[in-house]
């Protein structure tokens, strides 16, 4: 079967619920055949290249992995909903000449959630605005607080922000659902001791933040996979959940990590011709898994961390686009020799000799001042 898009998968789900071990193939593996350009020729040379084994079957996660990717996509989509839901409000707030949102370091915040229903409820005075609102935990001082909360409140800009805000909360209820079924899902994946019991999990005890889950997931990806993969640098529960949604806990497909980072389009991909490497093959991927990897090793890049001065390094001398793909691919090996080998982050592994690095800079400028005449010496310190 030849289709675009999500076509396929009810057609493979109804296979695979049938025993029928489905082979999911890219069309760039084949698309450069020659005369075969009906639809039956095409056909009749893709059942030949498979029977003599030259089709290689994509990745596809299990059943329940697919159910976990789907609700955490579901979820993102509302995230992002929500994101669309405050840039509205702002937009509002502008259009009444409040500058509040400019004072407030999040609007999303408990004070900044209560100044604008406060204004939804129709509220117009600045001083009643402020009255359910503990100023004193906030670094913008009251008459500040006072002079940026005057404006135009049109009986029509308040109605769209109550809208607004309506919406909001009905996409995070929306959200709330969502943390249920992925909390149900990995419930389902826990591992079960001899006696066919799971283990129990204890309740979050920090408040959720924004956009973080408001079960305890750290837990829940600990007892999964036997390991905390949230040890490495820049990569929080909700990566690991999102790689794992993707990946699932059995990476023996890939067989070594170099198979897995270039499978997540972060390895180099030379173009050779006579010998010689000619340049690099760009390669583009919409793989949710090679997203996260990116994410996290673009969030290292102020830590005093191993990986962080790598990042650092290579951002200085290859820019920062190199820099993020060389430490998603450096977060991704960590991942899965963690994960294959059930083992503890050690991040002197991934350390790289500071001194040895030192020694080779000073060298390379000493070495540049040369060619201009100048010759360097060491100051003693003082």
């Amino acid at each position: 079967m030849e289709a675009t898009g999500v076509y396929w998968m009810a057609v493979y789900e109804m296979l695979e619920q049938q025993g029928i071990a489905v082979t999911l193939v890219s069309a760039k593996h084949f698309k450069n055949t020659e005369a075969q350009k009906t639809d039956v020729k095409d056909c009749q040379w893709l059942q030949q290249l498979h029977a003599h084994g030259l089709l290689r079957a994509s990745h596809v996660a299990e059943e329940k992995y697919r159910q976990l990717r789907t609700y955490i996509h579901e979820r993102g989509v509302l995230q992002d909903q929500k994101a669309d839901c405050l840039n509205r409000i702002h937009k509002v707030l502008t259009q009444m000449n409040l500058k509040v949102q400019h004072l407030l370091s999040d609007i999303e915040g408990v004070s900044g959630m209560v100044i604008l229903r406060q204004i939804a409820a129709g509220v117009q005075e600045p001083e009643r605005i402020l009255e359910k609102v503990d100023v004193s935990l906030l670094k913008a001082k009251r008459s500040e607080l006072v002079k940026s909360l005057k404006g135009h409140y049109k009986p029509h800009y308040i109605e769209v922000l109550r809208h607004q805000l309506e919406m909001y909360d009905f996409v995070k209820r929306q959200m709330r659902v969502f943390e249920k079924l992925i909390e149900d899902v990995l419930k389902e994946l826990l591992p079960k001791d001899k006696e066919g019991n799971q283990p129990v999990m204890g309740r979050k005890t920090t408040k959720a933040r924004k956009n973080q889950y408001h079960f305890n997931l750290k837990e829940y990806l600990r007892h999964l996979t036997q390991v905390d993969l949230t040890a490495i640098d820049g990569m929080d529960e909700i990566t690991v959940l999102t790689v794992l949604s993707v990946t699932g806990l059995d990476l023996s497909k890939w067989p070594t990590a170099e198979h897995f980072a270039s499978w997540l389009n972060l390895a180099a991909r030379p173009k050779k011709t006579g010998g010689k490497i000619v340049g690099y093959e760009k390669r583009f991927t919409r793989n949710p898994a090679t997203q996260a990897f990116r994410m996290a090793a673009q969030s290292v890049w102020n830590s005093k961390t191993p990986l962080g001065y790598l990042y650092r390094r290579l951002a200085l001398t290859k820019g920062s686009r190199k820099a993020i793909k060389a430490v998603a691919r450096r977060l991704s090996v960590i991942f899965y020799h963690m994960l294959r080998r059930k083992v503890d982050y050690d991040p002197t592994i991934v350390s790289e000799n500071i001194e040895l690095q030192k020694a080779k800079r000073i060298a390379r400028i000493i070495k540049d001042a040369a060619k201009y005449g100048y010759k360097l010496t060491p100051v003693p310190a003082s």
